[in-house]
């Protein structure tokens, strides 16, 4: 649901690249706090706790030491951080509205305190003294946590297997995460609660879609639009003034030295050529895709096709731009090359 919360258009590219967290969810807590659960999870059994093993728990616990160290780790590749007073939601693209995810945290933590409280009861009810409740209710939460805790690397290969075998979810397909605020599990954890009955639910998840398929539709459309009528134009220049190059050369009478001379301008040549005609084919085909998604009414199926096919043809034709931005003259490239936006002031 976390990560649901969070998914959107922009978050789709950003996602698991560089500073961005990855899109599986994880917790990271540091390492004091991982010894103070273990602390915990070892000390407490379902055995009745001495007075001793009680104090020695309160005290080991939550104890100030005489420097405050950076206890923190500096993890920076995990979603959701714990730095030191407080734990930070790092998933949030900058164009979000941070409602939809605190709305997603609230429900988590009011449900699990309406959890804790119904634990700790039954265990009451079954003889055992409160305080032990507390700590054994503690101890299981502690257990059952291990799977969404890692203190490594989040942007690593191995993490994406190692979080598959531990179940949690890797979803980079915005309109699939969408998906978990429709099902059961989420449907009941909102409506127990109050927040939202099923029919708000899925308005709301209807507007969200809305809002990814348009704004995939438009980026579609402004790529199109610069491919055909910058990109393009500017390489058939650069290409005109390499063969007009090429054809100068052949007033050298040595037919082996205009080998040498023409023969990577012509290479050159051919490989502006076929860049130009995978972007002109793609363009269309993207085009085509477009106007097949548009025609479909159901705003799930839409955003799914637009997720699946229009989303690819924006990476491929990016592709081949981006190859034409390292041939192309600097003097007649009408966009700012990338390592140019490093200086734009």
């Amino acid at each position: 649901m976390l990560a649901a919360s969070v998914a959107s258009a922009g978050n789709a590219y950003r996602l698991g690249a560089n500073e961005a967290p990855p899109a599986i969810i994880s917790v990271f807590i540091g390492s004091q706090m991982t010894e103070m659960l273990n602390l915990i999870e070892k000390k407490v059994t379902d055995n009745k706790m001495t007075p001793g093993e009680k104090t020695e728990l309160k005290l080991n616990v939550i104890k100030v030491p005489q420097i405050l160290l950076d206890n923190t780790d500096r993890n920076r590749t995990s979603p959701f951080a714990f730095t030191g007073d407080k734990f930070e939601f790092r998933a949030i693209g900058s164009s979000a509205n941070c409602a939809a995810a605190m709305t997603v945290l609230n429900a988590a933590v009011a449900e699990q305190l309406k959890e804790f409280k119904r634990n700790v009861d039954k265990l009451i009810n079954k003889g055992v003294k409160k305080d032990e409740a507390i700590f054994q209710t503690i101890r299981q939460y502690i257990i059952d946590s291990k799977a969404v805790r890692f203190e490594g690397n989040s942007y690593s290969e191995e993490w994406k297997e190692e979080a598959k075998k531990r179940g949690l979810s890797n979803i980079t397909n915005v309109p699939e995460a969408l998906d978990v605020y429709n099902t059961e599990q989420s449907l009941k954890l909102f409506t127990d609660l109050g927040i939202m009955t099923d029919r708000e639910i899925q308005a709301r998840t209807n507007v969200r879609l809305d809002t990814y398929t348009k704004k995939v539709q438009i980026e579609s459309r402004v790529l199109a639009d610069l491919a055909l009528n910058n990109v393009i134009p500017t390489a058939i220049k650069y290409q005109t003034s390499l063969l007009e190059n090429v054809n100068g050369l052949k007033v050298l009478d040595d037919e082996k030295e205009y080998e040498e001379l023409a023969g990577e301008r012509i290479e050159l040549i051919k490989e502006i050529s076929s860049h130009i005609s995978n972007i002109k084919v793609k363009v269309n085909e993207m085009t085509e895709a477009r106007k097949s998604a548009n025609k479909i009414e159901d705003e799930r199926e839409k955003a799914g096709k637009y997720s699946t096919t229009i989303f690819k043809y924006l990476e491929d034709i990016r592709y081949h731009i981006d190859k034409l931005e390292l041939i192309v003259d600097d003097d007649i490239w009408p966009l700012p090359k990338y390592r140019e936006l490093l200086f734009v002031g």
